[in-house]
């Protein structure tokens, strides 16, 4: 295999990990570790509609709003462009929202930009699976 093919590989894997760290960071309560990939600008779309900034979805993490208890990824892959990289998948989403549990099979698309060296989440999108 060629050597930029190894490269691109390597880059995918990354970010392909990098979005499965930023699911466990939401679970565990990680601020400090989601704030360094949440993009200022960010989209955070759920599957119902609402929409949350980065500072919104970083203050209902901390205050208990939005409470992931468990993701469980069952496919996803990812396609860069240069400096973006956008990710699709496929997952079970488990957790309380406002007090209310939630289990859900979601597929989700989440666009990461190269911004210096980090990659950053700009924009994220899911939709309910039936």
């Amino acid at each position: 295999m060629p050597l930029a093919a190894l490269a691109q590989s390597s880059d995918e894997q990354f970010i392909l990990d990098l979005s499965r760290r930023k699911f466990d960071w939401l679970i565990r309560g990680n601020a400090d570790s989601l704030d360094r990939v949440l993009d200022e600008r960010l989209e955070y779309i759920h599957s119902n509609g609402w929409v949350q900034t980065r500072s919104e979805v970083l203050a209902d993490m901390k205050s208990g709003k939005l409470v992931y208890q468990q993701v469980s990824i069952k496919s996803a892959s990812v396609r860069r462009y240069g400096q973006t990289a956008v990710v699709t998948g496929l997952g079970t989403f488990e957790g309380i929202n406002s007090g209310t549990p939630f289990k859900l099979d979601l597929r989700y698309t989440e666009v990461y930009v190269l911004s210096g060296n980090r990659w950053k989440l700009v924009s994220r999108h899911s939709n309910r699976m039936p």
